[in-house]
């Protein structure tokens, strides 16, 4: 004896789900189109209706209908290799993903770092492509954020962009870590171990991570009661070599100092090496405290003490708030702001 499967029949449609869930073809459309106002067990149902179906929701149709495209963008405005090299943009796209496995959403990654990605990057930036833009490192003379407001497409940063700390600046929806407290905790810890001459690897001035890092130090060293001595302040993109490279010029201009807090923990192994090579040792000559809790920390010699920031809830965050934007929910707060936490090893 053999049973007709219903997808033999031909496409299954919505009302063949809705038929074999047992509930209405409205609430099938619901579920289809990621709507919260169903109950958990309707939703359910439906979603073992379309798995033993075999359903597949006619996207051109339902775009017609709500006037969506179901895709939204993340844009990074880096190269490909930081990109796919550089854990925090992949735990970034995981969180990202995982909050979007939720939704009808789909996700389109681009790199918009030259001026031909970034031309590309524009002209596909419409509502008849995408129905949301996450955007992500950042420089502040980005144009993208003004253009897509431009173009009426809801939009969230991933960080607070730079010129949102200064006073007056318009309101953006973004979500970011506590980059000025967790950076104070670090030279905080640093002076509390009685190192006195603690320097800084700082990220860029352009970008809303690179100064709230700097401004939690400024901060901390200002409350240790001692001033800013702009010769333990040196530079770096994020990166592992200008981390070394930063040290390098801070051990030439101060080599008394006996701690330093780099702002990304790859920048702190490019500092590391730096340190090994000039013959100092880590933590007995010269603390070091990162920013990020990357693989890399617990790798280096010796382990990064370092600032954990939740990359991956970041990533999440950002999408359900997207996602929200879409809807029309009505939301409490244009941006979110997540807690760091210091991460104690063996370098300082």
């Amino acid at each position: 004896m053999t049973t007709q499967r219903t997808r033999s029949l031909g496409r299954p449609t919505l009302d063949a789900v809705a038929a074999r869930a047992g509930v209405g073809r409205g609430t099938v459309s619901r579920v289809v189109n990621g709507s919260p106002q169903v109950s958990p067990e309707a939703r359910a149902a439906v979603q073992q209706a379309i798995a033993e179906l075999g359903y597949v929701p006619n996207r051109a149709a339902r775009a017609l209908v709500t006037q969506r495209t179901d895709s939204v963008a993340l844009v990074v405005s880096e190269s490909g290799d930081r990109v796919f090299t550089e854990p925090f943009f992949a735990g970034i796209v995981r969180g990202i993903s995982s909050a979007l496995l939720e939704t009808p959403m789909q996700l389109w990654l681009a790199m918009a770092q030259s001026p031909v990605e970034r031309e590309r990057v524009e002209h596909h930036l419409t509502n008849q492509h995408v129905d949301g833009v996450l955007l992500l490192s950042l420089h502040d003379a980005d144009p993208l954020p003004t253009l897509l407001e431009e173009r009426d497409l809801p939009t969230v940063l991933g960080g607070r962009p730079a010129r949102m700390l200064q006073p007056g600046a318009q309101p953006a929806w973004y979500v970011d870590v506590d980059n000025v407290g967790g950076a104070r905790r670090a030279v905080e810890y640093l002076a509390g171990r009685g190192r006195r001459r603690i320097a800084t690897i700082a990220g860029p001035q352009d970008m809303g991570a690179g100064l709230a890092r700097l401004t939690g130090y400024t901060e901390a060293v200002r409350a240790a009661g001692g001033g800013v001595n702009p010769d333990l302040v040196a530079y770096g993109d994020f990166s592992e070599e200008s981390g070394a490279a930063g040290m390098r010029r801070l051990l030439e201009v101060c080599p008394e100092l006996d701690a330093v807090f780099v702002a990304s923990d790859l920048m702190a192994f490019g500092a590391l090496r730096t340190l090994r090579e000039a013959g100092r040792r880590v933590p007995e000559d010269v603390a070091v405290v990162g920013f990020d809790d990357a693989p890399v920390a617990r790798q280096a010699d010796p382990p990064l003490t370092t600032v954990f920031q939740p990359v991956e809830e970041m990533g999440r965050q950002m999408a359900q708030l997207l996602v929200a934007r879409i809807r029309g929910d009505e939301i409490p707060a244009p941006h979110i702001l997540l807690d760091t936490q210091l991460v104690e090893r063996a370098s300082a």
